[in-house]
């Protein structure tokens, strides 16, 4: 009985403990072949896309810290060519469903398609903590979990699985150390004729814990931390939410939270979570594809296909600071002027839901830059097999904090002819801040006392 007892207990740590990623043979390429984060090192054959050299790390001219506007380092470049509707077809194999949609739709629309620069840099922190979770790291339960012994980095850099690809791309480092701020983020919301509408303006915060191992008090299971008190529209105002991820959802579900003034008292909120519309953002963006996905990975499988040259939006500095909420938005598309997409490397993952379980979507489609696991493209499609809406997830180098930072974006909505410029914060900026906020600032009810009295 003893014995039956013991193995039974190795059977269950066997299961419970992280199993190395890759081999030590594998993982000795990074820094050779591939970067420290997992990308390939060198550029492509064809010189289109270069080799990586560490990143953008240098503030150009002109730049003033804290000033909550990165200057664009590209600002003199011009394009290398144009696709529009009367050529995709010959770059088809380098487009998304949706690119080639939405060009198909719109004779006017464009890409202009600018040199390729490797600019996402990390603190060496990080990159360090991404080659030890190369073989120290894994994922639980079926890829739905992730061991807290991957905190800190990358937590595969050589990834094998598409559910790794996901874990990436949801712990990525977008946030800084400490957390960023936007005070004043909207969303916009185009209708099929034309008409705009700011579905809202919000102060946000962000932070992700799991790269906080030396901040006391936070739990190791937190990965990410959310919340935003809505300034606009005024039957709105003063309403707030917010919500925390785990590193094991199986047993500690998101936990989201939300108040209302007219109710006085902080609700959990448990249906802040896959298919329900963000009411924020009028309604054309899902819980689980914020930041293009977000949450628990049981609903759909992640099969991991490959890699492969996209053009994906990137280096966005023109989107994000010189555009302004007159110039960026046109009744059927974001305006071609203010986008800027390059030749880039991407992880291909394809999702599929599993039999038995609802979704609004029956497959997504997920093409995440390799230097970043942030920029790039989503497709998703309805139960009937069409095309239902694509993502265009784009971001800027903050070269002052060694942050590729990748929050603001175009959804569209095929079915209804519709789209959504999202976290669009040009009038308040983006702030990343220096020092971290406490487990007692950041309870819900200490957020609802202290934002309800500015």
């Amino acid at each position: 009985m003893k014995f039956q007892l013991a193995f039974g207990l190795v059977l269950s740590g066997m299961s419970a403990f992280a199993i190395a990623a890759v081999s030590p043979e594998e993982a000795a390429e990074l820094g050779k072949s591939l970067t420290l984060t997992g990308a390939i090192q060198a550029g492509n054959e064809a010189g289109t896309i270069p080799a990586f050299e560490g990143g953008l790390r240098e503030a150009p001219a002109g730049f003033e810290p804290g000033s909550g506007y990165w200057v664009n380092p590209f600002k003199d470049e011009q394009p290398l060519f144009r696709i529009d509707a009367s050529n995709y077809a010959q770059h088809a194999d380098k487009l998304s469903e949706g690119q080639i949609e939405l060009l198909k739709r719109n004779p006017e629309y464009y890409m202009d398609i600018f040199p390729t620069h490797r600019t996402a840099a990390l603190p060496q922190e990080v990159l360090d903590a991404s080659v030890r979770n190369a073989t120290e790291c894994s994922t639980l339960k079926d890829g739905l979990a992730l061991d807290p012994a991957c905190r800190g980095g990358v937590p595969f850099p050589i990834p094998k699985t598409g559910n790794e690809v996901m874990w990436n791309q949801q712990v990525r480092y977008n946030d800084g150390k400490f957390g960023t701020t936007t005070s004043s983020s909207n969303s916009w919301i185009v209708a099929s004729n034309g008409s705009v509408t700011k579905a809202s303006e919000q102060a946000t915060f962000v932070e992700r814990p799991f790269y906080q191992m030396d901040v006391p008090g936070r739990d190791e299971q937190m990965y990410t931390r959310v919340y935003s008190v809505t300034k606009e529209p005024a039957r709105r105002a003063g309403e707030m939410t917010g919500y925390t991820d785990f590193l094991d959802p199986t047993s500690r579900a998101r936990r989201a939270w939300s108040y209302t003034p007219g109710q006085r008292r902080v609700k959990l909120a448990p249906e802040f979570a896959y298919d329900t519309p963000v009411a924020s953002m009028g309604g054309i963006e899902l819980f689980d594809e914020l930041f293009m996905f977000s949450g628990m990975q049981d609903r759909f499988d992640f099969k991991l296909v490959g890699k492969k040259e996209m053009y994906i939006p990137y280096n966005n500095y023109e989107l994000y600071f010189d555009c302004n909420a007159d110039t960026q938005l046109m009744a059927s598309h974001l305006n071609p002027e203010c986008e800027r997409w390059e030749l880039h490397r991407v992880w291909e993952v394809e999702a599929t839901l599993k039999e038995g379980r609802r979704h609004v979507y029956s497959k997504r489609t997920y093409y995440l830059d390799e230097d970043t696991y942030g920029a790039g493209l989503y497709d998703a499609w309805d139960q009937s097999g069409q095309l239902y809406r694509s993502m265009m997830l784009g971001g800027v180098q903050f070269y002052d904090h060694d942050i590729p930072y990748i929050v603001k974006h175009v959804i569209y909505d095929f079915n209804r002819g519709m789209y959504g410029l999202i976290n669009d914060a040009l009038s308040g900026g983006y702030k990343v801040l220096e020092s971290p906020r406490s487990e007692r600032e950041l309870n819900p009810e200490a957020i609802v006392s202290r934002e309800s009295v500015r």
